[in-house]
C-alpha cells in the first residue's frame, strides 16, 4: 500500500498575488510607523485599512502602491503626532 503524498501548507499557497519586493518594503515600513504612531495596535490597523479623507484612499494601499504614496502617508502620520 502506497502512502499518500503529504504537502505542506506552503506548497498549496498561491503565488499569483505576491506583491513585488519594493512594495512589500513600503508596506512593512508604513505598518511599523503606524504601530509606533498610535496608542494601540487596533488603532494602527484601523488607520491603515480605513478610508482617509485627507489622503483620498486607504493609507496601506497608497503607501504600498508607490514611493510618492508612501511619502504622503508618512506626512499624514507625522501630522497626527
Amino acid at each position: 500500500m502506497e502512502k499518500p503524498v503529504v504537502r505542506s501548507a506552503w506548497a498549496r499557497r498561491d503565488n499569483r498575488f505576491k506583491i513585488p519586493p519594493e512594495a512589500a518594503k513600503r508596506q512593512g515600513l508604513i505598518t511599523r510607523m503606524a504601530l509606533e504612531s498610535f496608542a494601540t495596535k487596533d488603532e494602527a490597523i484601523a488607520y491603515l485599512n480605513g478610508e482617509c479623507i485627507a489622503l483620498a484612499g486607504r493609507p496601506l494601499d497608497l503607501a504600498t502602491h508607490s514611493p510618492k504614496g508612501l511619502e504622503q502617508v508618512v506626512a499624514d502620520l507625522r501630522n497626527r503626532s
